[in-house]
């Protein structure tokens, strides 16, 4: 395992070769994410902290979808019943290899091979982590296959711009008109739902709360060019605010409700319920098995391409 110090005036981000994870962020000399004590925890009990969930971020009921009338069953790593970041093993607990690393950029790569966790064809990822300056950190996901396949990268850090506790004060802004229910398993039931009048309105900033949030919610109905505003965090306590920008047409807001169990943390402090929260812009989760979803399919000769960004200021 292999750490890289990225750094500018503004931010500096530790970037581990196990899951291309970003294992500390911080603005300004303040912590901004989640991080764990000791390389060996990132290998043996983390929550995906911090690092790339893939081949499939989200979950995939049953495990199993059809590619070109061709059914394709996955490992069932969430209570033998759904497929959850690419499986037992996914892209967030490999060792990924630095192809380059300077001081305000590194690239990362990982070959992911047919038949791993069940997923068809060879697969050539590769994360690259950049300082743009003014506050930013520029996250870059890239994949080729050379089989049909499919492919949802997400970014798994675990926020927290206070350091204080809990998020649960944390202000929060997603400009989306729709989520995405779900079911006891936490699978899309295929529908979209209007968050107007519902917990899941956060079109306007307003405190997190206590709900227990694990959601997708509704940019588009396509990945875009260029990356957009799809996200604004804020702490009341610092009035530091975290804008997230990405190319994704959804982000997936879970809430930490269930960090408390992992009995992890850092510095002597362990993390309890909602000490930090996730936001993942991707693809629709279960997408394989919902026609009316944005499809998630790779092909020889296509390119997948993510580009996200977290842009740090103070109020």
């Amino acid at each position: 395992m292999r750490q890289v110090v990225l750094s500018d005036d503004a931010l500096s981000a530790d970037i581990l070769s196990f899951g291309a994870a970003l294992r500390s962020l911080s603005f300004e000399g303040r912590p901004m994410t989640l991080s764990l004590d000791t390389l060996s925890e990132y290998a043996e009990r983390s929550p995906h902290c911090g690092a790339v969930a893939g081949r499939f971020a989200n979950r995939i009921a049953h495990g199993r979808f059809a590619l070109d009338g061709k059914s394709c069953q996955l490992s069932r790593n969430e209570a033998g019943r759904t497929h959850l970041h690419g499986g037992f093993k996914g892209f967030g607990r490999r060792n990924w290899t630095f192809r380059d690393a300077g001081p305000q950029s590194a690239t990362l790569a990982y070959r992911s091979v047919d038949g791993e966790e069940g997923y068809p064809g060879n697969l050539e990822a590769l994360c690259t982590y950049s300082l743009p300056g003014q506050g930013r950190l520029r996250i870059l996901l890239e994949a080729t296959c050379d089989q049909p396949t499919i492919v949802n990268l997400a970014t798994h850090s675990y926020f927290n711009l206070d350091g204080s506790g809990t998020i649960v004060d944390h202000l929060l802004t997603i400009p989306a008109e729709a989520y995405l229910p779900v079911d006891a398993d936490r699978i899309p039931i295929g529908a979209q739902a209007s968050v107007t009048g519902t917990p899941f309105d956060f079109r306007r900033p307003r405190p997190i709360g206590d709900f227990a949030y694990d959601h997708a919610f509704v940019l588009s109905q396509q990945a875009t060019a260029e990356p957009r505003p799809v996200a604004r965090l804020e702490s009341p306590k610092t009035g530091i605010m975290l804008e997230i920008a990405s190319t994704e047409p959804a982000i997936q807001f879970y809430a930490g409700q269930m960090l408390g169990r992992a009995g992890l943390g850092a510095a002597g402090r362990i993390y309890g319920d909602r000490a930090g929260l996730c936001l993942e812009p991707q693809r629709f989760p279960d997408a394989p098995n919902q026609p009316g979803f944005p499809s998630a399919v790779l092909r020889p000769g296509e390119v997948y391409r993510q580009i996200t960004e977290y842009r740090f200021a103070r109020k």
